[in-house]
């Protein structure tokens, strides 16, 4: 299990910058275990060692395109030395000749220069090489990809189907990868049903852990649906404590300051808080800490909120489980569509809709911002940041957005 180090973590009543929230979790240390798995099995795993290439790739020199090997220099004119295909092993190159060579073919001894054969003419055994093409063309020496000996793929990279690739291309079957995270998912909340149920006049369907558990399974976690908690502050803590023989507990709702809301109280009874209140919007009411072995992240009730703290909080928190290197933030650059007013010391995330027009990508605010509003999500591309020192929004202005994935 996953230890938070007291020494690394602060709490307080003020709202938390979210700089300083992300970097307590990127303190969090990794969970122990690694397991050896098939290529094919390995996609979106966490590597648990440097891959080191060990041979050279491509393997041997070897020509680029269908066309003709020579040596460079010389005669324009040369008798044909016979056909090399892909696969075969190159006899040497008379000298004074031209070889039928193919794509992947090795380069035969005697030869450094490949012409493509839509600028060759054959006729009656004699090859016609056209003038200018530089020594050494249309040839891909060995090694020139990957040299042996090297890293092609460092400890803690979260796999994906080019880098399976490229160990395949290196003759490798089996990857030594982490072990999967594995989280305890529930839900909070008197009102809340799952689907296929009747809800009650008062009650409504729980959407959140259906959106929580497809993230979590787009991150490679392993989830165990503890289902719905009741608001009641045994039921919580007794659901909390379920939860802590996995590597982390995370639940929606019932991390707010309303009197129903148990889970907070909960976690500082059975463990303790690291975070509770961040300075974002949507999703104030975040929290972090530590029940038993596990860590613990308390998301937001209200859906939107739920996914942006997801995104920006705990996609982090399983990295930094898994032992994965900090994924890249990449946005894209959009021009605001509407205008908008925020308070300071807040980073605010807003849901927007993106078109082009002339070749400019714009930006459109949801017509309805509320946390709870599930439609903000699914008619958005995704998430314009407006940082902390940031007021006002002005139509034209540039934004940074977070596309969903």
């Amino acid at each position: 299990m996953a230890q938070l180090s007291d020494d690394c973590f602060a709490f307080g009543g003020a709202l938390m910058p979210l700089a300083h929230a992300l970097t307590l979790i990127a303190a969090v240390p990794p969970v122990d275990g690694t397991e050896m798995v098939p290529l094919l099995a390995a996609d979106g795993r966490v590597l648990a060692a440097d891959l080191v290439a060990g041979v050279d790739l491509p393997p041997f020199c070897n020509s680029a395109v269908d066309g003709y090997a020579v040596r460079h220099g010389g005669a324009a004119v040369r008798p044909l030395d016979g056909r090399t295909p892909a696969g075969a092993v190159a006899a040497p190159l008379q000298p004074g000749t031209a070889r039928r060579i193919l794509t992947g073919a090795p380069l035969p001894d005697g030869a450094d220069t490949v012409f493509m054969q839509e600028d060759v003419q054959v006729a009656d055994g004699m090859v016609h090489l056209p003038p200018g093409l530089a020594c050494g063309a249309n040839v891909r020496p060995a090694g020139e990809d990957v040299a042996a000996g090297a890293v092609v793929l460092p400890a803690g990279r979260r796999l994906r189907p080019q880098d399976l690739s490229l160990a395949a291309a290196l003759g490798i079957d089996t990857l030594m990868v982490r072990r999967r995270v594995r989280v305890a998912l529930l839900s909070t909340g008197d009102e809340l049903v799952d689907g296929g149920t009747v809800p009650g006049a008062a009650q409504r369907y729980d959407s959140n852990r259906v959106l929580i558990a497809a993230l979590l399974a787009r991150a490679g976690a392993v989830v165990t649906d503890l289902g719905i908690v009741a608001d009641d502050p045994a039921a919580v803590r007794a659901a909390l404590l379920a939860g802590a023989g996995h590597d982390l507990v995370l639940t929606t709702g019932g991390v707010s300051a309303g009197e129903e809301d148990h889970v907070r109280t909960a976690v500082e009874g059975a463990g303790r808080l690291t975070f509770w209140r961040l300075g974002i919007k949507p999703g104030r009411p975040v929290a972090m800490g530590q029940v038993g072995g596990a860590v613990f992240m308390g998301l937001p009730g209200n859906p939107a909120a739920a996914y942006v703290t997801f995104v920006v909080l705990a996609r982090p928190l399983l990295d930094a489980l898994a032992g994965a290197a900090p994924a890249p933030v990449f946005s894209i650059r959009a021009v605001a569509a509407f205008a908008y007013r925020k308070k300071a010391d807040r980073r605010e995330f807003v849901r927007v809709r993106l078109t082009q027009m002339d070749g400019v990508l714009q930006a459109h605010r949801h017509p309805v911002e509320g946390a709870g509003i599930l439609t903000s999500l699914t008619e958005t591309d995704g998430l314009a940041v407006l940082d902390e020192d940031r007021r006002t929004v002005a139509a034209g202005d540039l934004l940074n957005v977070l596309p969903y994935v």
